[in-house]
């Protein structure tokens, strides 16, 4: 059996820093560009990077799942709009 079975805590937990991580380094290559001036945007009014980035992670997990749900290629015109939408997260596909 794999560890994500048996202590599904570590699988959230590698999932949140995989996520994470993937937000970090659209940022180090400010690309897309939305993902910068998101952060900026945020910060500039008072938001704690380490809760930006949260919400940041929070959308990229959102588009990874329709995507994956629906069976289709990211969609990064969405992914930037909502990023933009920031700090309101995106619905839940109903």
């Amino acid at each position: 059996m794999s560890d994500a079975i048996d202590n599904p805590d570590d699988d959230e937990d590698f999932t949140a820093a995989t996520l994470t991580q993937a937000i970090e380094n659209q940022l180090e290559a400010q690309s897309p560009p939305a993902a910068q001036a998101t952060f900026n945007k945020l910060t500039l009014v008072g938001y704690p990077r380490e809760e930006v980035i949260e919400l940041m992670a929070q959308v990229l997990a959102h588009e990874v799942r329709a995507m994956l749900d629906a069976d289709r290629p990211f969609d990064l015109a969405w992914y930037e709009q909502a990023l933009r939408a920031l700090p309101e997260l995106p619905k839940e596909a109903s």
